[in-house]
């Protein structure tokens, strides 16, 4: 995809931690190589440069990385796009999870639909050119960036039966 995206003329970033660029494990990359010390400080990266997450088929790493992003954009810091490109259905099963959390409230409506999901490659572009954030009123009221938000908060953790 970062091919494609490089070819259409579009900026490419790719963010690598300098012990995977020293043994050779991912390969050349792609327009523009910025080498981090930590996978923490390579998250914190791409979070800063991108305008959009668009993942693909992937393991455990690119799972961590989508539920970091999926957990910002749910809290409001960031309303930019998050994708999955689901080849070969390959994340059906991720999004009927996502669909029971949902179902058993341990997900509001409004924080499921954050994540597109698109079979293709195609069809994740006509979603991205159409792309609205989603605003989950109950989270909304959050404001990160104000020194209230800094304020420590009382719980009320008492059980009611």
């Amino acid at each position: 995809m970062s091919i494609a995206v490089f070819l259409g003329g579009s900026q490419v970033l790719g963010v690598v931690p300098k012990a995977l660029a020293k043994r050779d494990i991912i390969g050349k990359t792609i327009g523009e190589e910025l080498q981090v010390f930590a996978m923490s400080e390579r998250l914190n990266t791409m979070f800063k440069h991108a305008d959009v997450f668009i993942a693909l088929p992937g393991g455990l790493g690119i799972l961590e990385e989508i539920f970091h992003i999926f957990s910002l954009a749910q809290l409001h810091i960031h309303h930019k796009p998050i994708c999955l490109l689901n080849v070969n259905g390959f994340y059906d099963n991720l999004l009927s999870f996502l669909d029971h959390a949902m179902e058993q409230k341990f997900l509001t409506s409004p924080a499921r639909q954050i994540i597109i999901s698109t079979a293709t490659a195609k069809q994740l572009i006509d979603q991205l050119q159409s792309f609205i954030p989603v605003i989950d009123p109950s989270i909304s009221r959050i404001n990160w960036s104000s020194m209230e938000s800094r304020k420590k908060f009382r719980l009320n953790l008492s059980l009611h039966l």
